[in-house]
């Protein structure tokens, strides 16, 4: 089932997400849902705060970089392969030296900016077993996973843009979180008077 992006502005967004036990009534069909709305909006992540739960669960899937010829061809098949769901991850390490990307998010739509970040994580977490995995990550697949993580922290891209790029935005981000913008997927907003 696709569910509605939360859009910029909502509080659930802000919060550090709580910790999830493997009692949690129908995870498998939460997972499902998390990655069926994650593809009909053409994402490569979707943390559980994105859907309004504010749950230490997100995922990755980053198979639509590998069509960039930009990449070598051992990172094009690595991208092409890499999908993941992390539950309550932590990340234990960045490494290395910062690095600009031009992102974007589901919940911000329209809004992409160059956020410097490391190039190399190691991220303990659970998988939907529940089996717990420490692992170590480098290049695209680690600045996604980041981008992910932060969203179970509460932080957002744009909390790492410099104010000259807040003040710029500004004006985007008050109308992303009153509806006033067009986006081809479903999505929630908090400064809505009626559902659109």
């Amino acid at each position: 089932m696709i569910l509605p992006i939360v859009a910029y502005g909502d509080s659930v967004l802000k919060k550090k997400a709580e910790f999830i036990d493997k009692d949690y009534h129908e995870l498998s069909t939460l997972i499902s849902n998390m990655y069926e709305t994650m593809y009909g909006a053409h994402g490569v992540g979707l943390a559980a705060p994105q859907i309004g739960l504010s749950l230490r669960i997100f995922l990755v899937d980053t198979s639509p970089f590998a069509d960039d010829d930009t990449y070598s061809d051992a990172e094009r098949e690595q991208l092409k392969t890499f999908k993941k769901t992390f539950i309550n991850a932590k990340i234990l390490k960045e490494e290395g030296d910062e690095w600009a990307f031009n992102e974007g998010c589901l919940s911000i739509p329209d809004v992409r900016e160059d956020v410097f970040r490391q190039p190399k994580v190691t991220i303990k977490y659970q998988d939907e077993q529940f089996n717990t995995h420490t692992e170590t990550y480098e290049g695209l697949i680690a600045r996604v996973i980041q981008h992910e993580y932060d969203h179970i922290e509460g932080v957002l891209f744009t909390d790492k843009l410099s104010p000259f790029k807040k003040r710029l935005i500004k004006g985007k981000l008050s109308n992303i979180s009153k509806g006033n913008i067009r986006s081809d997927y479903k999505m929630r907003f908090p400064l809505m008077k009626k559902k659109r």
